[in-house]
């Protein structure tokens, strides 16, 4: 079987390999030299927008840092990077304690475990701008009318008009997310709960700890492998959300997420596509930091069965 493995690693590897090299690293290095130019997406420019004039290639529309310092001077881009970070966090932990609490909830039952892993796993295999269109009518017109408008006998106004202002479209766009991506984190977490040796529980239960005991001191700290990769997707998704953004709000009423941003920058700038490809390499920076930053801290924590 080595022999094997020796003998074909490399035909057997080098589609995924030249794949890989095509589809992301290619554009990636192209998309960061195209960072420091005044791109317009089909040609080069060099010069401002009403005296200058196209160029043969990247080199000669060559502006240095000038867009990496234009977009972080640009208040669109703070806000909406800001609005990112808390849009981020909230739909974290709201997707890590829903995933959490459907776990536990699936491993204490015997029947129709299954079913209901494939129910909740469901709307993750929609589409994310179909799920951002159902939930804006559910909003507007189910909440902000039906149930709880001002005609309505359970009246709160903080479920109306939820995708008319800035921070409560920010709670629903961390609802619609958790709604879709937890479902795929249950999954994990189950895996995770399943593989912890139940003779730890019963070892617990003899020295007399209570539920939360053995949750606390057995569950958690045994889980925080699953915690790992559960963090990690959910954090790196909602750092990307973007159909979601365009489907529920399109970043009207300060409800804009970064990737969002991006896109508007292109139309802002007279398709200036250096400039939005400049903020584009500053979010990949970003993310990869946060990411790498989370992963460190809770492998850091995970314990060894």
């Amino acid at each position: 079987m080595d022999r094997y493995f020796k003998k074909w690693f490399w035909p057997l590897m080098a589609p995924a390999i030249l794949l890989f090299s095509f589809v992301i690293a290619v554009p990636f290095v192209t998309g960061v030299l195209y960072s420091f130019t005044n791109w317009r997406n089909t040609y080069f420019w060099t010069g401002s927008i009403n005296d200058g004039h196209k160029v043969d290639n990247w080199f000669q529309s060559f502006v240095g840092f000038k867009n990496y310092v234009k977009i972080l001077q640009s208040e669109d881009f703070l806000n909406s990077l800001f609005y990112t970070f808390a849009f981020t966090l909230t739909a974290v932990i709201m997707i890590t304690i829903v995933a959490l609490l459907l776990s536990l909830m699936l491993s204490s039952i015997k029947k129709c475990a299954n079913f209901l892993r494939a129910v909740y796993f469901m709307p993750n295999m929609l589409s994310g701008l179909a799920l951002g269109f159902i939930w804006q009518f559910i909003f507007e017109i189910i909440f902000s009318k039906v149930l709880f408008g001002p005609d309505s006998l359970l009246h709160i106004s903080f479920f109306c008009d939820m995708t008319h202002d800035k921070w409560k479209a920010m709670f629903a766009l961390a609802f619609v997310a958790t709604w879709q991506m937890a479902g795929y984190m249950v999954l994990i977490l189950t895996n995770g709960l399943n593989n912890i040796p139940k003779d730890l529980y019963e070892a617990a239960e003899m020295e007399g700890a209570t539920a939360w005991d053995r949750f606390k001191s057995v569950t958690f700290p045994m889980l925080m492998p699953a915690f790992t990769i559960v963090f990690f997707l959910s954090l790196a998704n909602c750092f990307k959300v973007f159909d979601l953004n365009v489907a529920l709000t399109n970043g009207d009423f300060g409800a804009r997420l970064i990737s969002l941003d991006i896109i508007k920058t292109i139309d802002k700038s007279y398709r200036n596509y250096g400039l939005a490809q400049a903020e584009a390499v500053i979010f990949f920076v970003i993310v990869a930091i946060a990411t790498l930053l989370q992963m460190r801290y809770t492998r850091s924590k995970e314990v060894e069965i």
